[in-house]
């Protein structure tokens, strides 16, 4: 059990980066505003790499209980 819960604290390590991200992406658009565009296409894909760590976090933990 102490190994799932482990491994769910990945989800706060992402939900920590998506908001460092997110706010320097807006303060990079405050600067930048001609380059939005591009500024966000990589805050998505960051934000959808971040968040697919936490989702095998997640899976980890539910396989550690399963089978444990």
């Amino acid at each position: 059990m102490i190994a799932a819960a482990i491994a769910v604290l990945t989800g706060a390590g992402a939900g920590i980066g998506i908001g460092l991200a997110t706010g320097k992406a807006v303060e990079a658009i405050a600067r930048q505003p001609e380059a939005a565009g591009d500024i966000r296409s990589s805050l998505l894909l960051g934000a959808a790499l971040a968040e697919a760590t936490a989702i095998y976090g997640f899976v980890i933990a539910l396989l550690i209980v399963l089978m444990g």
